[in-house]
């Protein structure tokens, strides 16, 4: 195995196959039927902004649309695909050659844009450098060897640092012929208001319950006889259900909610212990689970307060601590307030390397205080 082989991909989830690899897209019809529409009406834009939350399956649309459009021949003298209707279907064969030139990331008119290895520092860089949006001009420089089109994929645009925002944007004002710009962007409004404007959008939606449960089995995902807890969790989402999945997290929530049902007046030990769990070199995998199923949890306790407690249950009696933290819109908007204050708190100083137990005791500490402003603490 060489080096190469041994460095991670960024826009992969570990555990989990690439998108390139997922022989279906679950749940996104729409946006598939929007692009084949402009295929249908031989007005392919050269530029598609794909959007939604993260883990819905944007990357995995995306290499859809790349196969499509690097396998599907154009045909100057008939139209596209000569013939009125056009295709029905984005299907592409998955013993075409092109199909399996993507797979193997050997296709040649590809360029594939994302985070890149820092070798010196032995990680992936957190952002998508200008060095790697600037080779997307010599990509550019070479010619197609059938004259057919060429395929970008930026995955994910928000990740671009400004330099390469820029870089990008040069790029989208003035489209070389036959190319066509794929952005996946879980915040639109994170890019530039200039990328955005040539940019047609196709917008992805949190999968339903049976199409989650879909995606997760073909990941390879190891799925509970009880798919409702991890459906409530990951509010649509692939991606966060793989992860709850792959790393015990449902049993990590249900401590949390164990934990939050005497507030105000947590169990200090209890609550040692649980910080205690982040404690300890090779953690920060587990500390930024930690931070997302907080951020879940404060979240499904807003909504109880305007809506009820969301159903089903992500843990067991977890309605009903809800509905007891968060009893009306007033406490909601408390608990809103709350949450993005200790949510900032809490990641600032993960990203400065403070004491994971600690800085994890001081949030929970902090939110059993809150709830005093909210609830009466139980006898």
């Amino acid at each position: 195995m060489s080096d190469a082989d041994d460095i991670p991909e960024p826009d992969r989830l570990d555990g989990a196959p690439h998108p390139r690899s997922a022989a279906r897209v679950f749940g996104q019809s729409a946006a598939e039927a929007g692009f084949l529409d402009a295929v249908r009406a031989e007005r392919i834009h050269h530029a598609w902004l794909i959007t939604g939350p993260r883990g819905i399956g944007k990357a995995t649309l995306a290499w859809r649309l790349a196969r499509f459009l690097l396998a599907t021949p154009v045909d100057e003298g008939a139209g596209l695909f000569g013939a009125p209707a056009g295709p029905d279907s984005l299907d592409i064969p998955p013993d075409d050659p092109v199909a399996r030139r993507l797979l193997a990331l050997s296709e040649p008119r590809l360029f594939l844009l994302r985070r890149p290895w820092d070798a010196k520092a032995k990680r992936l860089r957190q952002e998508i450098t200008v060095d790697e949006a600037r080779r997307l001009k010599g990509f550019f420089a070479l010619s197609s060897a059938d004259g057919g089109r060429r395929v970008v994929i930026i995955d994910a645009a928000d990740e671009m640092n400004p330099s390469a925002a820029n870089a990008v944007l040069k790029l989208l004002e003035e489209p070389p012929a036959r190319a066509h710009l794929l952005l996946i962007s879980h915040q639109p409004s994170r890019l530039l208001p200039t990328i955005r404007s040539r940019c047609r959008v196709l917008r992805c939606a949190p999968l339903t319950p049976d199409d989650l449960a879909a995606a997760l089995s073909q990941a390879g995902a190891p799925m509970p006889d009880d798919t409702g807890p991890v459906s409530a969790l990951a509010a649509g989402s692939a991606g966060t259900a793989f992860r709850l999945l792959q790393s015990d997290g449902l049993a990590l929530y249900a401590d949390l909610v164990r934990l939050f049902s005497t507030a105000p007046g947590v169990d200090r030990p209890a609550a040692i212990a649980f910080a205690n769990r982040a404690a300890g070199p090779g953690k920060s995998e587990l500390m930024d689970q930690i931070a997302e199923l907080l951020a879940l949890f404060l979240s499904r306790l807003a909504r109880a307060g305007l809506s009820g407690p969301p159903m089903p249950e992500a843990a067991p009696g977890e309605a009903a601590v809800l509905a007891r933290l968060c009893p009306d819109a007033g406490a909601a908007r408390r608990w809103a307030t709350l949450s993005q204050e200790l949510d900032a708190r809490l990641r600032h100083g993960m990203a400065v390397n403070l004491d994971p137990a600690a800085l994890l005791l001081d949030t929970i500490l902090r939110l059993d205080a809150g709830a005093d402003g909210t609830v009466t603490a139980p006898a």
